[in-house]
């Protein structure tokens, strides 16, 4: 078996901290045990503040972890690093007090809750050489997964995508950078990058983002905050019928297993400037509706 790899979270307000830590543990053979991490949490974020005691009782209780009183302290505890911080905000301070260590990172959803967090947090990975990224885990469900292996077989060009997800709002992490970045990222996964503007129309119940790829390509992201709601996608192709898959839920393993490979490897699965492009996505389609405007070019200068 490969050396053990020391894993340190950061923040400890959301569920996905018990969740990886349970599954490194289910997999002796990936040789990942999180062993320390810094509590933050946000007081002004309810899901945040309300539930930061608890999951700090699961993590040293049920998996040994140590807690620290300052990020230095955890690094020098740890081999790698999981910025779970609930709120997007603290994701920039804390990859300032992370990048200079070089130790590989995952950054949870959502990246920042900002587009011009997210630029900042780019140029501070790339300056660093920071082997780093961010992914919902929506990105890693085999639905979404099956369809890239089956493209070419099955599907051929992919010549549009209407992803859809539920998209709640927090005030802090406006928009679909809180809730919708799962949607965004269905969107994004099957599409690939390149959307070159986006237009956007809201209301209290759903909002539709329609974004245009190079070659007249469109993607669109329904944001459901009203009935039930689902993760899926219909995809137009030049093969295949429209045809709509959704969520299987079998994501967290696959999310933790890329993890792994990042760690041991150095190599992302997801790159960044992908992950800037889909912040710039939602910066644009926010623009859009607060402007009444259509076709609001992404901003990725």
């Amino acid at each position: 078996m490969a050396e053990t790899i020391r894993a340190g979270m950061i923040g400890l307000d959301t569920s996905h901290c018990n969740a990886f830590a349970k599954i490194f543990k289910e997999h002796p053979d990936w040789g990942v045990k999180v062993v320390a991490a810094y509590p933050s949490f946000s007081p002004d974020v309810e899901s945040s503040a309300n539930r930061i005691e608890e999951y700090k009782k699961v993590m040293v209780e049920t998996h040994g972890v140590k807690l620290t009183e300052s990020i230095d302290q955890m690094l020098e505890m740890v081999d790698v690093v999981l910025i779970e911080s609930v709120d997007g905000r603290r994701h920039l301070p804390e990859l300032k007090a992370v990048a200079p260590s070089g130790k590989p990172t995952f950054i949870d959803k959502p990246f920042a809750a900002s587009l011009a967090d997210a630029k900042e947090m780019v140029k501070l990975i790339k300056r660093h050489k920071l082997p780093c990224f961010s992914a919902s885990s929506l990105r890693f469900d085999s639905a979404f997964q099956n369809v890239l292996a089956e493209k070419e077989e099955k599907f051929g060009k992919i010549l549009g995508v209407d992803a859809f997800s539920p998209a709640h709002l927090e005030k802090t992490n406006p928009g679909l950078f809180w809730y919708g970045i799962h949607g965004v990222e269905i969107l994004y996964t099957l599409m690939g990058p390149g959307c070159q503007s986006v237009s956007s129309t809201v209301t209290p119940q759903s909002e539709v983002n329609i974004g245009v790829w190079p070659g007249g390509r469109l993607g669109t992201l329904r944001g459901i905050r009203a009935g039930k709601n689902h993760y899926g996608a219909t995809i137009i192709s030049e093969k295949a019928p429209p045809t709509t898959v959704t969520m299987k839920a079998d994501f967290y393993p696959k999310l933790c297993e890329a993890m792994v490979k990042m760690f041991r490897t150095g190599e992302v699965p997801v790159p960044i400037d992908e992950t800037l492009e889909m912040c710039a996505f939602i910066d644009a389609a926010m623009k859009s509706a607060r402007e009444n405007a259509d076709d609001i070019k992404l901003d990725l200068e």
